[in-house]
């Protein structure tokens, strides 16, 4: 079953959508975590069922990163995406914290060509699990702020936030 919940953040209310699942902390396999304004965003199904509790791991872990206090997050994912897009996933899920990389260096991690980089930053682009997956520490080969579903303030903001980006 499908359930979801919102909770405020300083990128904006949140909408966290999962499934049940025994083996996850707290009980529930995140499967997407949507902001205001943002591409692709997920809309909540009427067949859904809204509860606060199932996701009470998954936003604590949420606030501590927001407060600056957890650097990688301990959370299941429902299982979403092609091969191609779950292996891009994993290369984003190995950018440390407070670090960036580029389209093309994600592309040459995987062994893809540099022709594959477009596809990459597809990929990237249709990544269910903004904040989570941090699709908001790849950045264009120039070090600029490139793509990012939820605007390019927010990743401003993120990136910030784990030092990544200085003033």
């Amino acid at each position: 079953m499908r359930v979801y919940t919102t909770m405020e953040s300083p990128v904006g209310d949140v909408l966290l959508t999962g499934e049940e699942s025994a083996s996850a902390p707290g009980g529930t396999a995140l499967a997407s975590l949507s902001l205001p304004e943002q591409k692709g965003r997920v809309l909540v199904r009427s067949e859904w069922q809204r509860s606060a509790t199932a996701f009470h791991e998954i936003e604590r872990q949420l606030e501590r990163y927001f407060a600056g206090e957890l650097t990688d997050f301990a959370l299941q994912y429902a299982g979403s995406g092609t091969e191609f897009q779950q292996r891009v996933w994993q290369e984003v899920d190995r950018i440390p914290y407070g670090t960036t990389a580029t389209y093309g260096e994600i592309a040459q991690r995987m062994g893809a060509s540099r022709i594959a980089v477009r596809a990459v930053g597809s990929a990237i682009g249709r990544n269910p699990l903004l904040v989570v997956r941090p699709c908001h520490r790849v950045i264009g080969s120039d070090g600029a702020l490139h793509g990012y579903a939820a605007g390019l303030g927010r990743k401003e903001h993120l990136l910030r936030l784990e030092g990544a980006l200085v003033s």
